[in-house]
């Protein structure tokens, strides 16, 4: 069976670049639970759902029909037959992604969503409670880690870079806020499983990153990556 890696870590840690590289270069299928939360949030918000009423979100997620598409472009998200893939990376939408994450009843539906989406292994998950929640019994579990400073200078250089006005000073306390709230929520909370392997992203260049994981997988697997 081929492997299953759990990759978490907290946002601007270098998660879905890494993540996505290794699927590729592995020829592992990537799954990105932050983007699912990411379309709850933006479509709860779009429908005008308040995230206190659980029973509408859980019939969001009930009926949410999603996929990842890689294409010439690059990865797509398609939920409900919808083009989400420039909707959800917003800032804003990371804030609704974080909002609604901690209602207990999203992440008990995306959790059932996300073990299916990793059933028979050859699987790269990405997330920030994959290794502790989602797939406790992954083949090889990493946790990256940026400082916050290195974090919001690369969130604010993708915001640039699509476009959209950012401050930095603003998206590092956005990301420091974040970091608070998804690690002290009762539901799964932010954290490196015990037998995570940690990886600081703040200085290596993505090559030198994606080496690393690469080799640390190797060695967890016993078999050459």
């Amino acid at each position: 069976m081929k492997p299953t890696i759990a990759i978490d870590g907290p946002a601007g840690a270098g998660k879905s670049t890494v993540s996505r590289r290794l699927a590729r270069e592995l020829g592992l299928r990537y799954v990105d639970t932050g983007a699912m939360y990411r379309v709850v949030g933006v479509l709860a918000d779009a429908q005008g759902i308040d995230f206190g009423d659980a029973d509408a979100l859980a019939a969001l997620c009930s009926a949410l029909d999603l996929r990842f598409e890689e294409r010439d472009d690059g990865l797509r998200v398609i939920a409900n037959g919808q083009d989400l893939t420039q909707a959800i990376r917003s800032a804003a939408a990371g804030q609704l992604a974080s909002k609604v994450s901690v209602v207990p009843v999203v992440r008990a539906r995306l959790v059932a969503l996300q073990r299916a989406m990793s059933a028979g292994g050859g699987v790269v998950m990405e997330g920030r409670d994959i290794g502790t929640v989602v797939l406790p019994q992954a083949t090889v579990k990493i946790y990256l880690v940026a400082s916050a400073a290195e974090r919001a200078r690369r969130r604010t250089a993708d915001l640039d870079a699509r476009g959209e006005a950012a401050d930095l000073a603003q998206v590092t306390r956005e990301i420091e806020e974040r970091d608070r709230r998804d690690s002290s929520r009762t539901h799964s909370p932010l954290r490196p499983a015990d037998d995570a392997l940690l990886v600081d992203t703040s200085s290596d260049p993505i090559d030198a990153v994606v080496a690393r994981v690469r080799a640390l997988i190797a060695a967890r697997t016993a078999a050459p990556m």
